[in-house]
């Protein structure tokens, strides 16, 4: 259809011979926004904005969960921590890891068997005072294996961290915290100077990042870590530990919905490869931070509703001045209405034009605003301080809600315009 039929009113008479097609449609549409550009492009100025906001809420919210899920992942909401089980001397029982029943085969067996675990570190632990030169510091080293790291969160600042050699040979090597370096090394640089830990000479080669106080008060950073092995051999031989045995593992999961389902299946492994009895007391203990992941969950739960609510709120005004103006569209155009109901349009044709009206206002806004949010976004990692994670689902997350928008909003005003009575269209003055 042409637009000159469409200016002069000539419908088709005959609707059996000819019904209007999805291209005369839009072709109706653009004739009437253009007709009218000034109004449109103010009409749809609100749908820009508001999927602009979209976009760069969106970004900055999925960006600020991510580096929550880090922080948080760091201090240990993903980690699944097994003790060995509790001995009795006399009527008198011990707490958590006060025997040594986990071994390096069931550190093995979690590895191979669990799927959705990730890291896993075993570790024996103890106190001592370290001496370098005239400066000495009483403080606790840890036996760990390679995992211990990532498990953990920790991170060296100077030096490096051991060598496969080191875990395998059993090497007297050391990584401090900054506390201890602070200590004993009054601000210089400790890495390849040699300190005593005990009565054993190690060698430092590296420096972990400071964490500084944990939740319950006390200084990560006063630690020296170890390697497992030379733990064993340098300095727990006053625990009497047996050959191949740890005071406890650390675990490390990817995700922490999976946390209760290797928990699960941590206790279910360790109960065969220990040979407990059904019904009989376990002979170690699972924990993990079950705190630190509904906190994780509330976080990020109450992020996604502010989210949703900022670019509910802009989309909903940029909806409304669509509606508005559809409505006066419509107002002003009655006796166009009329004309073409009396020449053969019938309710529908007349709802799909105003329709598609409301629908090429939103998602010509939408374009524009999803050109606007991508260009704010990019401008916001650069010079923002705030994290951004731009993706493909953010920009079909847009497209979806401006498509939504013309749709809902363009809706009541089509449908007023195709229940109007012919006759009294044709009679009205505007």
């Amino acid at each position: 259809m042409s637009k000159a039929q469409i200016v002069s009113g000539t419908w088709p008479q005959d609707r059996k011979r000819r019904r209007v097609g999805f291209l005369d449609i839009v072709e109706m549409a653009l004739f009437a926004v253009r007709g009218n550009w000034m109004r449109s492009v103010l009409t749809a100025l609100g749908v820009i904005i508001g999927i602009a906001a979209v976009i760069i809420m969106v970004s900055v919210g999925q960006g600020t969960q991510a580096e929550l899920d880090r922080t948080i992942a760091n201090l240990g909401s993903n980690r699944i921590e097994v003790w060995g089980g509790s001995g009795r001397m006399g009527g008198v029982r011990g707490g958590a890891g006060s025997i040594s029943s986990l071994t390096d085969g069931d550190i093995a067996a979690i590895r191979n068997e669990i799927s959705e675990v990730q890291y896993i570190a075993g570790q024996i632990r103890g106190g001592t005072q370290v001496v370098n030169a005239d400066q000495n510091w009483n403080t606790q080293w840890i036996g760990m294996q390679a995992d211990y790291f990532p498990t953990n969160g920790w991170e060296v600042i100077q030096g490096s961290v051991f060598s496969d050699r080191d875990y395998s040979g059993g090497a007297k090597v050391v990584i401090i915290g900054t506390t201890i370096r602070d200590k004993l090394f009054a601000g210089s640089d400790p890495t390849g100077q040699s300190i005593r830990v005990g009565r054993v000479p190690f060698t430092v080669v590296g420096v972990l990042k400071s964490k500084g106080q944990s939740g319950w008060g006390g200084d990560q950073d006063d630690v020296l870590l170890v390697p497992l092995e030379t733990a064993r051999r340098r300095l727990a031989g006053p625990m009497a530990l047996p050959p191949g045995a740890v005071q406890s593992v650390s675990i490390g999961v990817a995700r922490a919905k999976d946390l209760p389902v290797a928990e699960r299946q941590v206790n279910e492994l360790l109960r065969q490869r220990h040979k407990i009895a059904p019904g009989a007391e376990d002979d170690f203990t699972v924990r993990n931070l079950t705190e630190m992941v509904s906190a994780r969950n509330q976080t990020t739960r109450l992020m996604s509703l502010l989210l949703g609510a900022v670019a509910s709120i802009s989309l909903i005004v940029g909806g409304i001045g669509i509606m508005n103006i559809m409505l006066v569209s419509v107002t002003e155009r009655i006796r166009e209405i009329g004309l073409r109901m009396a020449v053969g349009a019938g309710p529908r044709e007349i709802k799909l034009q105003f329709l598609a009206e409301a629908l090429l206002i939103s998602l010509a806004g939408g374009a524009i605003g999803i050109a606007l949010g991508i260009g704010g976004t990019l401008l916001a990692a650069r010079f923002g301080a705030l994290p951004i994670d731009l993706n493909a689902e953010v920009i079909m997350l847009a497209t979806g809600f401006a498509v939504a928008t013309g749709l809902f909003f363009g809706y009541y005003p089509a449908s007023k315009a195709s229940r109007l009575d012919p006759i009294e269209a044709l009679r009205h003055q505007g």
